[in-house]
């Protein structure tokens, strides 16, 4: 009885060919015969055999971008199918009911080989290989807040792009929040004070403390639209809710007043900006941006002349057009009787430094009275809370849906 080895030698050469515009690739599949045939049964069963093949719809060096791939099989069922970059990352994707076609569930990347590999229920498997054209621009985005940070319960998770987004539902989709206690949220998409166009995700109501938040942005192989380019990368950041803190200022009774758990814990005496020009301070719903500590402050980098050019300790930002918290030792006639700052609220330097190591960033504060200009725009610093939640989901480019889920 001859002995038959049951697949094909791997000397075989793989048959490639072109069909229709796909790339088609074919292997042999293992040999079928029973345990009693002869050498000559055998020779004849492994030329009956029918081959493994696969059609791919992306193919050559230049394959479009932004496109799912699609794995077509000639006969038989699909077992597995590995869509793999060069970098060693995979592109995820599901079989077809009938076994025939695998479609990946996301687009291929500009500027990117991919190598195909396919199995099928019979034990044979087939390989193809395509890259995608290189981009003509690249978006990038930045991301607040950072990695592995703790914030207050007032900071929304804001992308902001380097180029313009007009495709904005189809990269909305693309974004993730994920947070331990499912939150309810939603995205919504403004003009950024830089110019740039920037989406922002706030809860419904502030943050509860302790919350574990994971933003996913998936964006490799979506196109941001016309003049916006490609993504060619993805993006992932975690952050943690710190203490329940909330910062309350009256202009028109000059008090700063800290909360931390819905507990007073610091009552200032202050002078907030002077009313009736543009000195005058923003009232509405703030977020602590950034604590910068000390800083030069010049009144013409915010339109206002000559006023002042000097050092300020404790700053604490809380808008982009140039309103901070801080230090104003020159103005201690004023502090809790009159606002008369250029627009910043400013206290005595030991309550500055004891509000400056109490407070967080992504603390809200709430500013209250008539001694203001208006209220702070929607885009200078994180002005999101100063709209009811169903005009904040307005803004979102993917109506109802509010991309978020828990773990």
């Amino acid at each position: 009885m001859s002995r038959i080895r049951r697949t094909t030698s791997p000397r075989r050469p793989v048959r490639l060919a072109a069909i229709a515009g796909t790339a088609v690739l074919a292997a042999a599949l293992s040999a079928c015969g029973g345990g009693g045939s002869s050498s000559g049964d055998s020779t004849a069963d492994l030329k009956a055999a029918k081959k493994t093949e696969i059609s791919v719809n992306l193919t050559g060096k230049q394959a479009k971008a932004g496109e799912p791939v699609k794995v077509t099989l000639a006969d038989g069922r699909l077992q597995t199918v590995t869509v793999a970059d060069a970098k060693g990352g995979r592109l995820d994707g599901k079989i077809s009911a009938d076994g025939r076609t695998w479609t990946s569930d996301r687009t291929a990347a500009p500027g990117t080989s991919y190598t195909v590999e396919a199995k099928d229920d019979k034990g044979g498997s087939a390989k193809a290989d395509f890259a995608t054209a290189p981009p003509e621009k690249v978006n990038k985005v930045s991301m607040v807040p950072g990695k592995d940070t703790t914030v207050g319960i007032g900071q929304p998770v804001s992308i902001v792009f380097d180029h313009p987004v007009k495709n904005r539902a189809e990269v909305e989709k693309h974004l993730k929040v994920t947070t331990s206690d499912n939150t309810e949220g939603s995205w919504g998409w403004m003009e950024d004070y830089s110019g740039k166009d920037r989406v922002d995700w706030r809860p419904k109501d502030y943050w509860k403390s302790g919350t574990k938040v994971t933003l996913e942005a998936d964006l490799n192989g979506v196109d941001s639209g016309t003049a916006g380019g490609w993504f060619v990368k993805d993006y992932k950041t975690n952050f943690s809710i710190g203490k329940s803190q909330l910062v309350k200022v009256d202009l028109d009774s000059h008090r700063l007043k800290l909360y931390r758990d819905g507990q007073l814990v610091k009552d200032t005496p202050v002078s907030a900006g002077t009313p009736g020009g543009d000195k005058a301070s923003w009232r509405g719903k703030t977020v602590l941006m950034a604590k910068e500590g000390t800083i030069n402050m010049n009144s013409e980098t915010v339109g206002l002349g000559k006023a002042y050019d000097k050092m300020v300790d404790y700053s604490m930002r809380l808008t982009w057009s140039g309103m901070y918290a801080h230090a104003a030792p020159w103005n201690d006639g004023y502090f809790g009787s009159a606002n008369k700052s250029s627009g910043c609220i400013g206290m005595s330097d030991a309550d500055a430094k004891s509000l400056y190591d109490s407070v967080q960033v992504g603390d809200p504060f709430e500013i209250t009275g008539a001694d203001a200009k208006g209220t702070q725009a929607l885009n200078n610093g994180y002005g999101e809370w100063n709209l009811s939640y169903d005009a904040w989901k307005a803004k979102s480019a993917l109506a109802g849906n509010s991309g978020t889920t828990g773990n």
